[in-house]
């Protein structure tokens, strides 16, 4: 089965500002910021490149921390705003539902009230049905990521309480049964064990950018045996995923080179992210470099050309597209503790998320949020804020 769920995002951001239901009616019943200013060529990249005609790069985090942006309520209502579909296609089947069933919680369960989600390609690429016979029964509520406040606890909640501010990928299994209900709406439910502790410098919407994508490349990274001192090629550098490995890999796992590979308008993006070797694929073939590398992440689907690029004993791993020989398919496994493990890393602005320009776009535009999302272009992760 073709794996789904490689990111198209980076996070480029503007400056300025912005378990499941008891039931639904029938059938729906009718921040801080790590900012470029004083790098002088970041900042020429950015006038040149075609961000500069849409809004300036930025690559989020710092270390201060960001204003609250909700509150618990003191009353949870039995119905709620959210998007869904009956039937599975295009952007078409999208509809907006203002009176869907708060979602009951289970014992070891929180109640969020969502303050931010984000779009990933697994988002439409379940709408269409890619992999129906492992998906929940529909009316399905889109949504993986989330950041938001906990208002409600279950009874074998250990650790989180009423007021937290969480993020987290809520489907513990991105393809095999992934909930009913999801996180593009006012409130959701999941297991306390899949959610996190928001960093405290990054915003809502940061926050929501960052679980399924950061996670993807931290276990990716894992899983290929990588560890410090050895050198990673990722494909699709400029991607949710891909922006994510290149900083895991240098900055939490040491790696001793990291090169990438992007479009000519985000190669100084991979270098500002880390990357040593910038590849612009446009102009050079990236499986024809005399270096060859430890691992080959790839995040785009590039599977043939990948095992030109690894050493001898190395490891390829692969999120989408065919699979070839040291190659293996990799599907992430939503998991709180690697976001617990992962928070210093983000609240010291080590490891930044990256948002696309476009965005936020706000909750009642998740049509036209999906449809740039997949055309392909989206640069980063594609966040809908604010979640009212």
């Amino acid at each position: 089965m073709e794996a789904l769920l490689s990111s198209t995002a980076l996070q480029l951001k503007p400056i300025h500002p912005s378990s499941s239901f008891s039931s639904f009616h029938s059938p729906f019943s009718s921040t801080s910021v790590l900012r470029v200013k004083g790098n002088r060529k970041a900042e020429n990249f950015i006038q040149k490149s075609h961000f500069s005609t849409v809004l300036p790069l930025r690559v989020s985090a710092s270390s201060q921390a960001a204003p609250v942006e909700t509150s618990t309520s003191t009353s949870i209502p039995s119905e709620m705003k959210a998007w869904s579909y009956t039937d599975y296609g295009s952007v078409d089947v999208l509809k907006f539902e203002s009176n869907v069933s708060v979602p009951e919680i289970k014992e070891d369960q929180v109640l969020i009230k969502v303050v931010a989600a984000a779009l990933n390609p697994v988002d439409f690429k379940r709408r269409l049905g890619k992999f129906k016979a492992t998906d929940s029964p529909l009316p399905t509520v889109p949504g993986y990521d989330v950041a938001g406040v906990v208002v409600k606890v279950g009874s074998q909640v250990k650790e989180l309480k009423e007021g937290d501010e969480v993020y987290g990928d809520i489907h513990e299994k991105a393809l095999d049964g992934p909930k009913q209900y999801g996180s593009l709406a006012e409130y959701t439910a999941v297991e306390e064990k899949l959610v996190a502790l928001k960093p405290k410098n990054l915003s809502f919407a940061e926050a929501a950018a960052l679980p399924l994508a950061i996670e993807t490349a931290y276990e990716g990274i894992e899983k290929a045996g990588f560890s410090s001192g050895k050198s990673i090629l990722v494909l699709g550098g400029a991607g949710g995923v891909g922006s994510l490995v290149i900083q895991l890999a240098k900055h939490v796992f040491g790696a001793s080179k990291v090169a990438a590979t992007s479009s000519t308008g985000k190669v100084e993006l991979l270098k500002s992210l880390g990357a040593d070797l910038a590849i612009d694929y446009t102009k050079e073939n990236f499986e024809d470099l005399p270096d060859k590398f430890d691992v080959v992440y790839d995040s785009v689907g590039q599977g043939e050309k990948a095992v030109k690029a690894v050493k001898e004993g190395g490891s390829v791993v692969v999120l989408t597209g065919a699979v070839t020989p040291p190659g293996f398919r990799f599907v992430v496994t939503s998991n709180g503790e690697k976001l617990k493990k992962l928070n210093p890393y983000l609240e010291s602005g080590k490891v930044k998320p990256v948002i696309d320009p476009k965005g936020p776009f706000p909750f009642d535009k998740v049509v036209d949020a999906f449809s740039y999302l997949e055309t392909g272009r989206a640069t980063g992760k594609v966040v809908i804020h604010p979640i009212p």
